[in-house]
């Protein structure tokens, strides 16, 4: 089989994955906390390819769930920013801790 190593795109996978999580909890912004969800979801998504490619290459089961994934994450892309325009619109603010003590 050619091309790159399962590993390397493993650790690929990874790194994105915990460089998502690290945003998503030192981050108090929620634009850049929704970014950092996204990118989480993304590494995901490229286990799934690449789980399918090299498992299973004459089954397409990886790509579905990627494109269910890829579905569900412009659905939660949507909603949250409608959220965080509503916040933004009626508090003058996106920060997380500002948000937490906000009475609605």
């Amino acid at each position: 089989m050619s091309g790159v190593p399962l590993t390397h795109i493993l650790y690929l996978s990874t790194a994105l994955f915990f460089i998502g999580m690290y945003g998503l909890f030192t981050r108090r912004n929620m634009i850049t906390m929704l970014m950092s969800i996204e990118l989480m979801l993304n590494s995901v998504n490229i286990n799934f390819v690449a789980f399918n490619k090299y498992l299973y290459p004459e089954k397409l089961d990886g790509i579905f769930f990627t494109l269910f994934i890829i579905t569900i994450a412009a659905a939660e892309a949507a909603v949250a920013i409608a959220i965080i325009i509503n916040l933004y619109r009626s508090h003058n603010s996106i920060d997380v801790e500002d948000a937490a003590e906000m009475k609605f």
